[in-house]
């Protein structure tokens, strides 16, 4: 990143990158004491923003065995037992990634192609099954394309809305997808058949552009012609270029 590029991301008008973080950090507004599990550079610096302004319980972890605060300070113990009831008690919000997602929310990780013989491996299955069935699962995907809003996965990981109310009570108890934020907007599931649609789009960014983007149809397209992402506050955009990431390491993933 040349200097032009860091000093313009610490002055001047909110970047793309900045609307992304107060996009993610708002997937924790109102959740309360909750474990926030942020799985990626911009979702992390939301969630400690979110912790820093409007969300002031929520709980942050090192990912091993502490509690930590925004600063990275360490606030309390978080043994794995007590760490594991959170998660099977819907007392976490996780935003995870997504190689292929559809219109119900259902998340491939794993592979792409055939599961007899994938075209490529990725990561795997993991703990999508158990996070997106135990509790709010949101998605962060910093590219978006058709390559990842597929019309159908080719493997399912994280659980979507059809397959949780096929699969009954115990599936939808805790199951929730509360938003996706891409480079490009925000898309909840808030339709009556629980399909994903437009909730807002960043500034710049034009129904036909998201549209060309996702391999299948959208609701919310009329709504998304008056519907912005919210804009950072000062103090905000102060706290995101001077505190949480003054080197503005959120533009290696969504550049200025």
């Amino acid at each position: 990143m040349t200097t032009a590029t860091t000093a313009g991301a610490a002055t001047g008008a909110a970047t793309r990158a900045d609307y992304c973080v107060i996009a993610c950090a708002e997937a924790w507004r109102d959740n309360g004491e909750v474990l926030a599990s942020p799985m990626g550079l911009i979702p992390s610096i939301g969630a400690r923003l979110a912790r820093r302004t409007f969300s002031p319980d929520l709980l942050l972890t090192n990912g091993e065995a502490f509690l930590v605060g925004p600063d990275g300070a360490t606030e309390g113990w978080l043994p794995y037992h007590r760490h594991l009831t959170m998660v099977t008690g819907g007392k976490r919000h996780v935003m995870m990634g997504a190689s292929q997602i559809d219109r119900f929310g259902n998340q491939n990780i794993s592979c792409i192609g055939d599961w007899e013989q994938p075209a490529r491996q990725l990561l795997g299955v993991r703990g999508a099954p158990v996070n997106t069935l135990n509790n709010p699962v949101s998605y962060w995907i910093p590219k978006h394309s058709s390559r990842v809003f597929v019309e159908r996965v080719d493997m399912v990981s994280g659980v979507g809305y059809d397959r949780a109310a096929a699969a009954g009570p115990s599936a939808t108890r805790y199951h929730r997808i509360p938003r996706v934020v891409t480079n490009l907007g925000v898309f909840d599931f808030e339709t009556p058949d629980r399909s994903m649609r437009i909730a807002s789009l960043h500034p710049g960014v034009t129904v036909e552009e998201v549209r060309a983007a996702t391999g299948f149809d959208l609701g919310g397209i009329d709504a998304a012609e008056r519907a912005s992402t919210r804009e950072p506050t000062p103090a905000e955009l102060r706290l995101i270029r001077e505190d949480l990431d003054p080197r503005a390491t959120r533009l290696r993933e969504v550049p200025a």
